[in-house]
């Protein structure tokens, strides 16, 4: 039996839907505010889909050492240029997911005409909305679970993570929960895409539910941008 039909969003929908962004947005700036005033030299940040690197400036602006995740190499490009006269920054060209290996980076099907607007979207996970498997291209993947034990270990801590990674972070939130990765963590913030993965939407949602009793918003936050 053939999906009904979807009923196309009305305009005090889409008004809805624009305003609770914004909501959020505000929200995660404001969040965002409070995390770089507590940073300070000899913390440790991961940026985990730093994209042309927005966030990881201003992550890096309070002497943490930083290191910043980026798959898509005409956003890697444009975070080296960002970031070119930080020496707290260290770049990783590649993907963070549950194991190491060579992924297929799809992009956003109006990539070749707006590579600037379109590179947030890079996804290793298949089925997204407006994801062209054509545009994909091969990058490595590191393993994040691992990364961060290694780094735990040196560390003791890690101050701040943030994670925007376009669906891959359910994978990886799983990983960490059943691991016990939270603990060490003073503060994760990530944003969940759930939206554009409808088959995902119940395990995103099972986690959200298992987190929020877990953890306090102020240490694990999935409600990020």
């Amino acid at each position: 039996m053939s999906e009904p039909a979807k009923t196309p969003e009305t305009k005090a929908e889409k008004m809805i839907r624009r305003m609770e962004r914004n909501q959020r947005k505000a929200r995660a700036e404001g969040f965002m505010l409070g995390v770089t005033a507590l940073l300070k030299p000899g913390d440790l940040v991961l940026d985990c889909g730093a994209n042309v690197g927005a966030v990881t400036t201003l992550l890096a602006a309070t002497g943490a050492d930083v290191i910043a995740f980026e798959p898509d190499p005409y956003a890697f490009g444009r975070l080296e240029e960002a970031t070119a006269e930080m020496p707290n920054v260290t770049r990783i060209n590649a993907a963070v997911g549950v194991e190491a290996g060579q992924v297929e980076l799809m992009r956003a099907e109006n990539f070749d005409t707006n590579p600037s607007g379109a590179s947030v979207k890079s996804t290793i996970m298949a089925g997204g909305r407006s994801i062209s498997a054509e545009n994909a291209v091969e990058v490595p993947v590191i393993a994040f679970p691992d990364f961060l034990r290694e780094k735990i270990a040196e560390r003791g801590e890690i101050a701040f993570v943030k994670m925007d990674i376009e669906g891959a972070e359910l994978d990886i939130l799983e990983a960490m929960e059943a691991a016990e990765l939270f603990g060490p963590i003073r503060c994760l913030v990530a944003e969940t895409h759930e939206r554009k993965f409808k088959d995902l939407r119940p395990r995103f949602k099972a986690l959200r539910q298992r987190i929020t009793a877990a953890y306090p918003p102020r240490k694990v936050n999935l409600d990020w941008i």
